[in-house]
């Protein structure tokens, strides 16, 4: 039972694993841990498939990587325009003392939007409620001008759309995502400070390319971007960053890094292991939850299911439900 990824050497045959492996959105780099595991007849858990019976998911850092990643988005604010000068959290002992920087701070008239609605986005809301930020409907935000910062949380229907037109279905959409695109733009049109706290399934839309950056009216000019895909739903990532270096810039028109200060920059903070930032909280917070919602269900016979629905394989086979991460175990996609 742990936490990060265990190297392939160390991974002892016929045992029982726990751990993230990020394998399920079938990341390259981790394709030999998944053969690994299959090979040595392990049998594995992934954190991140600790589902309900609803699909949502159970346990996780989210909530704390939203809380961080919203924070360094505005410790990249007032440092790139000179407004402020917030200290890096590694550098505060706890959540309570990150919050009371924020109390220090005066934020400037801007239009700021959180993608998402899961445990990263409520993390991220946490922090621009603590800020005092106005939060506006999409219809709002759309159209109107205001006098002081605001901020609009949008779900999936809101930035993406069905292609023929029709009213689109959230459920829908996460069981296939195919007949979607993106809807992104009119809410680029209007915002300064992008925060993406949402999760990105396979086969989405993303929400904006290379190409829609590029667009004069693309006015995105610093994204948060939580959810950290790489070259993928946020055409700025074009890398992960790290908590020594957690600021870049991604210039839209030659497609390429620059200093985030640079002119006509998109300035990124793109941090992927955001929790390790507020350690404290972040182990309390995941132990709690594991203890109250998943060890019961090791003595109960997994009556409710968690087990069986995140066991990714056994007996040197993927389980029914991860059946199609067989190509890319088998190295075809």
């Amino acid at each position: 039972l742990g936490v990060k990824e265990v190297p392939v050497d160390n991974l002892i045959p016929n045992k029982s694993y726990f751990f993230f492996s990020h394998t399920i959105k079938k990341q390259p780099y981790n394709r030999k841990l998944l053969k690994a595991m299959l090979d040595k007849n392990i049998t594995f858990y992934d954190h991140e498939t600790l589902v309900n019976e609803n699909g949502f998911r159970i346990i996780g850092f989210g909530y704390y990587a939203g809380l961080v990643g919203a924070y360094n988005g505005f410790r990249a604010l007032g440092i790139r325009d000179g407004l402020f000068d917030l200290p890096k959290v590694e550098t505060l002992p706890d959540l309570d003392a990150m919050k009371a920087e924020l109390d220090k701070i005066t934020i400037p008239k801007i239009k700021i939007l959180l993608s998402g609605t899961g445990k990263v986005a409520k993390g991220a809301k946490e922090i621009l409620d603590h800020l005092k930020i106005k939060e506006v409907s999409d219809a709002l935000y759309l159209t109107s001008k205001f006098s002081e910062p605001v901020y609009c949380m949008v779900d999936v229907m809101e930035y993406s759309k069905r292609k023929d037109g029709r009213v689109g279905d959230k459920y829908e959409f996460y069981k296939d995502p195919s007949g979607y695109e993106s809807n992104f733009m009119p809410y680029a049109k209007e915002t300064d400070f992008f925060i993406a706290g949402h999760f990105y399934g396979n086969d989405a839309p993303y929400l904006f390319t290379r190409e829609d950056a590029k667009h004069p009216d693309f006015n995105i000019n610093l994204v948060a971007d939580i959810s950290c895909d790489i070259d993928g739903p946020v055409a700025s990532t074009i890398r992960a960053s790290t908590i020594a270096d957690p600021f870049y810039g991604y210039h839209p028109q030659t497609e390429k890094e620059v200093p985030y200060n640079a002119i006509g920059a998109i300035m990124v903070m793109a941090v992927d292991n955001l929790p390790c930032e507020l350690p404290d909280n972040s182990s309390r917070g995941f132990g709690y939850t594991f203890l109250n919602e998943v060890i019961p269900a090791f003595f109960n016979e997994d009556k409710d299911g968690i087990l069986a629905r995140a066991k990714v394989c056994e007996n040197g086979k993927l389980t029914e439900g991860f059946a199609y991460l067989q190509n890319y175990v088998d190295g075809i996609e």
